[in-house]
């Protein structure tokens, strides 16, 4: 059976954890299809948004520790040498997320813990179970975060509270991850796929484009300095003018009605 499910249906792509015997660890064979899958979604001009969840009752449980335990009495270097190779194999993903036009939603359940944490933080919207639970737990088996949590985190709460979530490790649900600005819904458990579908359909009916743009704005601006962040807003800006989703949104506000956005 695959560790990553992958479902096409109205423009939206669903890629499923498909380890529910394990929590959702993520296992080799995941971190290669999800490699592989967002790879092809990027280009895939028939979908214009994407949800991560987890099959069964949990997002992800953070990374395949019992794998890494077969590991932990081999020669130091080797130690080093195989774990810096499996942090980096988690790299193209990570930068596939960031850099697609297409919005990407985790939709949380159960536990969203280590690596799961790391993946959500990593999508550009998180939704999640009013029973759901996050804890970023590196902390519990001696190493420090990786899939690109050590940069969104701070971000995302400030630094004060990413040391807090960092370093104790605590466990913490749904509400509190809203309130510190973590995740971005909070829904019922039993809502929670239908409440999904909903905010992706309502980005599937968006300018896709822009979104691409809006997401390299944002994300360019934790990086840039004043004036670059502004050369890039007049570059975005243009760019979006140019396409037909500008001219169908321009004309739907002087007739008064909805638009109908394409994606291009």
């Amino acid at each position: 059976m695959a560790d990553l499910l992958i479902e096409k249906n109205n423009s939206i792509a669903t890629l499923t954890f498909n380890r529910p015997e394990a929590r959702n660890a993520l296992s080799n064979d995941m971190r290669r299809d999800l490699r592989d899958a967002l790879a092809e979604l990027e280009y895939d001009d028939t979908i214009r948004c994407i949800i991560m969840r987890g099959a069964g009752e949990h997002f992800m449980a953070g990374g395949d520790v019992k794998r890494m335990a077969k590991d932990i009495d081999n020669p130091p270097a080797e130690i080093r040498a195989s774990f810096t190779q499996r942090i980096h194999d988690l790299h193209p993903i990570m930068f596939t997320m960031r850099r697609m036009s297409k919005p990407i939603i985790a939709s949380v359940a159960g536990a969203a813990a280590g690596a799961g944490v790391s993946m959500a933080l990593a999508c550009d919207l998180i939704i999640a179970a009013d029973d759901a639970f996050f804890t970023l737990a590196y902390i519990h088996i001696g190493t420090t975060p990786d899939g690109s949590a050590s940069f969104n985190l701070p971000r995302a709460v400030g630094i004060k509270k990413a040391m807090e979530i960092a370093l104790l490790g605590d466990r913490f649900g749904a509400n509190t991850a809203r309130d510190i600005g973590m995740i971005n819904f909070v829904v019922p458990s039993a809502n929670l796929k239908e409440e999904t579908n909903k905010l992706a359909l309502r980005l599937v009916e968006g300018p896709t484009h822009v979104y691409g743009n809006t997401k390299r704005l944002l994300y360019r601006s934790l990086e840039n300095m004043w004036e670059s962040q502004l050369q890039l807003e007049g570059e975005t800006f243009a760019d979006c003018a140019a396409r037909d989703d500008f001219a169908e949104g321009v004309t739907a506000f002087v007739e008064k009605r909805k638009p109908n956005f394409t994606g291009t």
